[in-house]
């Protein structure tokens, strides 16, 4: 009985189709794509975050010497008594840049930042993977997520890594996550 029921099933769904077929006002044209709807979907969410990618600043550089520069904010951090924030990733990364700018245009988080944080922008990118730089304080091929963040006290010593997604709210940072996440590793 069940064959029976899935042969039924199989031949009206095949006449179906072959009517469909016939009255298409298409009929004869070959055709090159069907872009079903949820496809069509993320094509514009790609397009979407282009087109915001484009507008963010690019705090990355790939040309620069990461560990001389971590150098001088270690040594400047020690100065002003604060720690050094180092935000993994690169200017290929949607999330890097959106963190970036968030904090950034964010008076609130800017202002925990520059009272207590020398802020760097730790490239990860074809280009310069900063191997050894990363080498330092994480493994870089159990690293999956960017950015995350690497937090140094005033001496360079690591004392925290953080990844950036347990700070995400929706399709952005949360305030409070952000807040807290920087409140929490501050110089004491």
């Amino acid at each position: 009985m069940k064959k029976l029921i899935i042969f039924a099933f199989l031949g009206l769904s095949t006449f179906a189709f072959s009517q469909n077929a016939k009255n298409s006002p298409e009929k004869g044209k070959q055709k090159t794509a069907l872009i079903v709807p949820a496809e069509e979907a993320k094509l514009e969410a790609q397009k979407k975050a282009a087109e915001e990618k484009a507008k963010l600043p690019k705090p990355y550089d790939p040309k620069a010497d990461a560990q001389a520069d971590i150098n001088k904010l270690v040594a400047q951090a020690k100065k002003e008594g604060k720690n050094v924030m180092i935000q993994a990733g690169g200017n290929w990364c949607i999330w890097c840049l959106r963190f970036n700018n968030y904090v950034q245009t964010t008076p609130e988080l800017k202002e925990i930042v520059d009272k207590n944080y020398e802020y760097y922008h730790l490239n990860y990118s074809p280009e310069n993977k900063n191997e050894t730089v990363f080498g330092k304080y994480i493994n870089v091929k159990e690293q999956q997520f960017y950015p995350f963040f690497i937090i140094l006290d005033k001496n360079g010593r690591k004392v925290h890594i953080q990844q950036s997604d347990v700070l995400e709210e929706g399709k952005g940072y949360s305030l409070e996550k952000v807040k807290e996440f920087l409140e929490k590793w501050k110089p004491s």
